[in-house]
Order: C-alpha cells, then structure tokens, then sequence
C-alpha cells in the first residue's frame, strides 16, 4: 500500500489529482491510499511521518506549500515531496527541502505519471531501510544501517548512531521484533546490537564502535553463532 497525501486547495485540481492517481493505480496494478488537505497547515497538523509521498500545491492560503514542506522535513527526512504550480520559479525552490520533482499545471496525465514513477522508486529503494522512533521532539526516521546499538534505559530506548544520540519511547521486545529482518542480536537484556558494527569481543564484552558492551553468559553461544554467520556472509 502507497500512502499518498493531496495538500492542494484547489478543488478542481485536488479531484484531477485523485482521478489521476486512481488511473495510474489501474494502469500499473499499485494499491494506493489516498488523503487530502486544503492547506498546508492541515498537513503539518499532528503530522506523524505517515506518508510516502506528498503532492503539495506551492501556492495556498493560510500556509504555502514550501513553507510545509520546511515544517514536514523536521520531523520527517525521507518522505517525497513533489510540488504541484503553475509557477516554476517557486518549484525550482523546492530543492532547498529535497523536493524531488515538480508538476507544472495545467496538469498532464502523461507528465504526473512520470514523476510519480519516479517518486515510488525513490520510496522503494528507502522504505526497507528506515524505521520510524518516537522522540521528544515528535517523529524521527532513522537508516537501520546507520544504528550501532540500543539501550534500554528505564523505560525509554536510547538510540546510538552514526547522527547522533536520541532516546525514544517504546519497548525493546517490539523493536527487536521490528528488526528482527536485520542484522540485529539481542546479546544482553539491556543491549539490542548491530552485528554490522561489531568490531571484536573482550572477555565477555562485545566491542561496538570502540564501546564495550556486555553479552549475557547465557547468551553468549548463540551471539557468538549470529556474530559468526553475519561475518562470514559479509566476507563473500
């Protein structure tokens, strides 16, 4: 399912762009979700990284496109925004919040489905890579790759990684079940490690980015098995 978000107040334009969308769902065999907005305060109302790909008009009434667009990148890195004018000056813009491509209007079928090509390829080549924390300062995505581990920290999750350091709210069962398709290993209650980080053992330590942390005794087999295969499908 491709969640899609219309932010267009232009209500000609908001049923050509769903009417579009139904036909390039029919053409190409996609399942797509569709929710609208008239205005780009709506959108960035309680917004929860819940989308895909937003199409945002430039031009409204109460919050520009652009203006959303900065509001929505705080909180969400990788969504894909294309912007819908009749203005290309201001689309050129777009660049400055990583819009991906933009739509002139009047609106061709044949152009929208172009870009929106391209835009479900951006989304498929990132979706598997990213998972979505809840931090204090509301939603972050993170590259599963990018984490080195995670610590339980008195019911909070304190996320190590290549950008930095964030705690987040959430159970460490559910995030270890989350990536549970990567190459993560639970060595110790408190530690949910990424095997693709480890750089050694000491003692009954693993070493992650030159921190020591513990393996439990009775994980320790079963760590060393994961730490071993991981290992050895890398170097082939």
């Amino acid at each position: 399912m491709i969640q899609i978000a219309i932010v267009e107040d232009e209500i000609n334009y908001q049923e050509q762009l769903i009417e579009f969308l139904h036909q390039y769902e029919k053409e190409r065999n996609e399942n797509i979700a569709i929710e609208t907005y008239s205005d780009g305060d709506e959108i960035v109302e309680n917004y929860q990284a819940q989308f895909d790909i937003i199409l945002m008009d430039v031009q409204m009434g109460l919050m520009d496109g652009m203006s959303a667009a900065e509001e929505i990148r705080k909180v969400d890195s990788e969504v894909v925004i294309i912007f819908i004018t009749n203005m290309p000056q201001y689309a050129i813009k777009g660049y400055a919040v990583d819009a991906l491509d933009y739509v002139l209007k009047p609106i061709s079928y044949f152009q929208f489905s172009q870009r929106l090509n391209r835009a479900i390829d951006r989304m498929r080549k990132r979706e598997t890579n990213y998972i979505t924390i809840k931090v204090k300062s509301g939603i972050k995505r993170i590259k599963v790759s990018d984490i080195f581990y995670v610590e339980n920290q008195e019911h909070y999750l304190h996320f190590t990684t290549e950008e930095g350091e964030f705690m987040a709210s959430g159970a460490m069962k559910d995030l270890e079940k989350q990536l549970s398709d990567y190459h993560f290993f639970r060595g110790h209650r408190g530690y949910l490690i990424n095997l693709e980080h480890v750089e050694g053992m000491k003692g009954n330590d693993v070493i992650v980015k030159g921190k020591e942390l513990p393996v439990s005794r009775t994980k320790r087999k079963a760590f060393m098995e994961a730490l071993s295969k991981h290992w050895g499908e890398t170097l082939k």
